[in-house]
């Protein structure tokens, strides 16, 4: 004879599986949790929407966005520019804080084009964006695949490796 399980059996197994889930996974606190979601221009704050129409001019509108990192809001702006991936991260009052521009590889300085050549190894290096703040790139990150996973290669101008973010 073949004895079924009770129902109040299979309710404590699945209650303590779920809750040893939760206190496996790793926890984030609030202020450093990232979100981001699509935004129409409308719905910005009237000196970004003035900015998004600056730096928007003469390219295509791919996305907007509004993001919140450690508890401060941004819009970012994707837009394509002769064929190249362009965003521009806004803050509330209409600031640029960072533009992330797709870059070819061989317009890198060298040292940086040599440590991500390195790091990437064997990997295939799928685009380049060079980072600017303040008027000035302060790094370059690459998106490598390698044995089918995408991973990411961050260096400053100098060729010195730094963390992604």
């Amino acid at each position: 004879m073949i004895r079924k399980p009770k129902t109040n059996i299979l309710r404590r197994h699945i209650a303590f599986a779920l809750l040893l889930v939760a206190c496996l996974s790793p926890v984030i606190p609030a202020q450093e949790r990232e979100t981001e979601r699509p935004v129409r221009l409308k719905d910005l704050p009237q000196a970004a929407q003035a900015q998004v129409r600056t730096v928007s001019r003469g390219a295509v509108v791919r996305g907007l966005s509004m993001e919140t990192k450690d508890n401060r809001t941004y819009y970012e702006v994707s837009l394509s520019v002769k064929g190249r991936i362009r965003d521009v991260l806004i803050d509330p009052e209409g600031n640029v804080v960072e533009i992330e521009e797709q870059t070819p590889l061989a317009s890198l300085p060298p040292a940086a084009r040599a440590e991500i050549v390195k790091q990437a190894g064997k990997g295939r290096i799928l685009m380049v964006e060079s980072i600017t703040k303040n008027n000035a790139i302060v790094a370059f990150e690459a998106h490598v695949r390698t044995a089918g996973k995408i991973s990411e290669i961050k260096v400053d101008p100098d060729g010195k490796p730094l963390s992604p973010e």
